[in-house]
Order: structure tokens, then C-alpha cells, then sequence
């Protein structure tokens, strides 16, 4: 929708928001009235360079024209059924995420806090079913970050923090242990753990990628101890780390995947993909979902994949995601560079406040996150190239000089 044509003008639309709505956001001073590619458009026409895409959804770039024309394709056709009929998209998305990450089976979802919720539930499900009553003990990652629905948020290993505040006990049945240590994991599962769970990157928690060591010796301790192994690719799934999935860095397989966000190119969209003898775990009526596999974001999901695959947006995040970061050890007052692709996070030294540098680069028309008190986090379109890598650059380093 148009401003122009509604009627309103910008600071309307401004109080309209603020007279109804619940807000949980800090929110931007502009209103987004259109995107296409790598920018963000205001009322004024005034152009963004986005590195936030929808916080790494848009990854083949806002209203890619083939996710668009799917869309509009099947609005006219099919636009909401139950889960009872079989239906075009969600059988032909299901082949194809299936095949093309190597995984069994697919259960759709509408987030990512409600896949990893389904994952905690079918691992849980499957401990129960196979071991006794008290296999249900699953081991995260302190810092991880897993949502905001109960189950998902009791996994996230930040006790204390605003995700948790004020919400009552959490959902009892796990444990933290510190990333990338791979003894301490093994000392916090019990004879009643069923599951390890971790994120390939922990991007709310500073963008930290996980060690080949880490991961390669979770993927073994799980099969000695016949537990599983959960990887939550609801961030850095879809190419964004410059694989398909990020846990193909790693040569291994998890036992249940995660993922949503890229996925579903700008739909709401998530899944779990599981192997087929956890999958089992999952029966008629144990688990169901009203929107999940909704026709039009799994039309939307099929060309959003078909356009990430066909055009190797791997690659370019493999390609740009190292130019960048090289480029990104200039800047002043750098601590350090991590990522993994285009999951890029710069953690500055004490002189530099976080979200300063964030509010610094929005008034020269970038628009990236922070996290925590020094550490900002650009998740861009997979379609960007070096010269809009450049242009971030030098407007991150004149909010850098700006605030120092």
C-alpha cells in the first residue's frame, strides 16, 4: 500500500501505531513504504541499503520478481486449506528441501520459534517412545538463542536475560553449557538427556560460529550416547553462511534441523527435516499446526529455493562474506571480525557503543543491528555485491569516527 494513496500522511500512519498497537520494538523513524533487492524505500522515495533484509529473510532480495509471481499465481487459485487435502506446493517444497539438504521428512511450520518448538517436542517424543518416561533432558548452548515461545525460549541459554524476564518459571528439562566447549556439554547431560541442541552460529548471542572440533565431537559424544543432535538453522540456514545449510561445513548430519526465515522469501514460513526413524515420533494427532504449509508461502518457499540454488547465492556469500569481513578489520576501534558467509558481526572495543554505531549508520541510510553492548550484526541480501559491501563500509567507519 501506497501512502499516497491511503490518504494519510507519514506521521498518521506514526500515531496510528502508537495510539493501537502493543509495542515490543524500538522502532526506526521512517516508514517503509516499498523494498526491492538490497534497498528499503521511505515515503519520500529516499533509499536504504539494507543489511538487515528482514532480519536474514530476504535473501534472494526484497519482492524477488519469481517469489512475487509465485504469489500472486497461487493467491488465485489456492489460498488457505487444512491440512487433510494434499496440496501442489507443500508436496513439491517438501521433495525439494528434502533432497537438496539430505534430510528424510519435512514438517512445516510457520516460524522459527515454532519449528524449534516441534523439534524439542518430536526429540522429546522420540526419548519418551524409545528410552522410558525420563529421556527428555536436552542440553543448549548458554548465549544461544532458540525464540520466544515457552519451549523455545526456556532451550535459550540466557537466564536472566530480557527474552526471559518477567515471564515465570520456564519450561523445565534443560540445561546450559558454554559454546564451543565440548567437555562442558558432555558434563551437563545426564542419564536422562535425549538431546543436544546448538546453533551452527549463535548470532543474538554476538554472531560466534561454532569450532569443526565442537561440532564434529557433538555429532559423536549423541551417537555414543544414542542421543540426538539438534541444529537450529533458523538464521543461518538457505546460503546464508555460504553452504545450503551452515552444519555442511562440518561434514556432519543432524538427527532434526530447524529453519524459517530465508526460507519462505519475505512469507512466513518454518520446518522441521528429520531422519526418517525420528520422524516416527511425530503420529496423527500428536502434533498439528492450523497455517503450517500454508499453499502460498510454500509456493513462495519453492521459487525463494529455486532462486537461492540456481543463481549459487552460496557462493556469492561464501565470496562477498570473506571480502567484506577482510575489508571490515579497517575499520577503528575494532576488537574483532566473525562470521561465517553473510552472518557478519563486528565487536568493537569499549569506547564504542553498539547501538550508537546502529542509530549512526541509520541516519547515512544503512540499516544493520546490534547486539549486546559493542558488537553490531549484518545479516544482508545473499545479492549484494562489493561495491554495496563498500559503500557499508565507509558509512559504518563514519559513524565509527562520528562517535569516537
Amino acid at each position: 500500500m501506497i501512502l499516497e494513496e491511503t490518504g494519510y500522511t507519514a506521521q498518521d500512519i506514526k500515531d496510528k501505531v502508537s495510539k493501537y498497537m502493543i509495542e515490543t520494538y524500538e522502532r526506526f523513524d521512517f516508514l517503509a513504504e516499498r523494498a526491492k533487492d538490497q534497498y528499503i524505500y521511505d515515503e519520500k522515495g529516499e533509499k536504504y541499503l539494507d543489511f538487515y533484509a528482514g532480519i536474514a529473510v530476504n535473501s534472494a532480495g526484497s519482492c524477488n520478481e519469481k517469489v512475487v509471481d509465485a504469489v500472486i499465481s497461487q493467491t488465485k487459485t489456492l489460498m488457505h486449506t487444512f491440512n487433510y487435502p494434499y496440496t501442489i506446493p507443500q508436496a513439491l517444497l517438501a521433495e525439494k528441501v528434502c533432497t537438496t539438504i539430505g534430510m528424510d521428512k519435512i514438517f512445516f511450520q510457520n516460524s522459527g520459534t515454532e519449528a524449534n518448538e516441534a523439534m524439542i517436542k518430536m526429540a522429546r517424543k522420540y526419548g519418551i517412545e524409545n528410552y522410558g518416561p525420563n529421556r527428555y533432558h536436552i542440553v543448549t548452548a548458554k548465549m544461544g538463542f532458540h525464540g520466544r515461545t515457552f519451549g523455545a525460549m526456556s532451550a535459550t541459554g540466557q537466564p536472566g536475560n530480557g527474552c526471559q524476564i518477567g515471564f515465570g518459571p520456564m519450561t523445565y528439562g534443560f540445561s546450559y553449557a558454554p559454546y564451543n566447549d565440548l567437555q562442558a556439554f558432555k558434563d551437563a547431560c545426564c542419564e536422562n538427556t535425549i538431546a543436544i541442541m546448538i546453533e551452527p552460529v549463535q548470532g543474538e548471542g554476538g554472531v560466534h560460529p561454532a569450532t569443526q572440533e565442537f561440532m564434529e565431537g557433538l555429532r559423536k559424544f549423541c551417537d555414543e550416547k544414542e542421543m540426538l543432535l539438534l541444529i537450529d538453522e533458523v538464521q543461518t540456514g538457505w546460503c546464508r553462511t555460504g553452504k545450503i545449510m551452515s552444519f555442511m561445513h562440518y561434514g556432519i548430519k543432524p538427527d532434526i534441523v530447524s529453519m524459517a526465515k530465508a526460507l519462505g522469501g519475505g512469507m512466513p514460513i518454518g520446518a522441521i527435516c528429520a531422519s526418517e526413524k525420528v520422524a516416527k515420533a511425530f503420529t496423527p494427532g500428536s502434533h498439528g499446526t492450523t497455517f503450517g504449509g500454508h499453499p502460498v508461502s510454500c509456493a513462495a518457499a519453492l521459487a525463494q529455493v529455486g532462486e537461492l540454488l540456481e543463481r549459487d547465492l552460496a557462493g556469492n556469500a561464501a565470496s562477498i562474506g570473506k571480502y567484506f569481513m577482510e575489508k571490515l578489520e579497517n575499520l577503528p576501534h575494532i576488537k574483532e571480525v566473525r562470521g561465517q558467509g553473510l552472518l557478519v558481526g563486528v565487536e568493537f572495543d569499549d569506547k564504542i557503543d553498539a547501538v550508537d554505531i546502529k542509530h549512526e549508520c541509520l541516519n547515512r541510510h544503512l540499516l544493520l543491528t546490534a547486539i549486546g553492548a559493542h558488537t553490531i550484526r549484518m545479516v544482508p541480501p545473499l545479492i549484494i555485491t562489493k561495491e554495496d559491501c563498500d559503500e557499508a563500509y565507509w558509512i559504518i567507519k563514519e559513524s565509527v569516527e562520528a562517535i569516537a
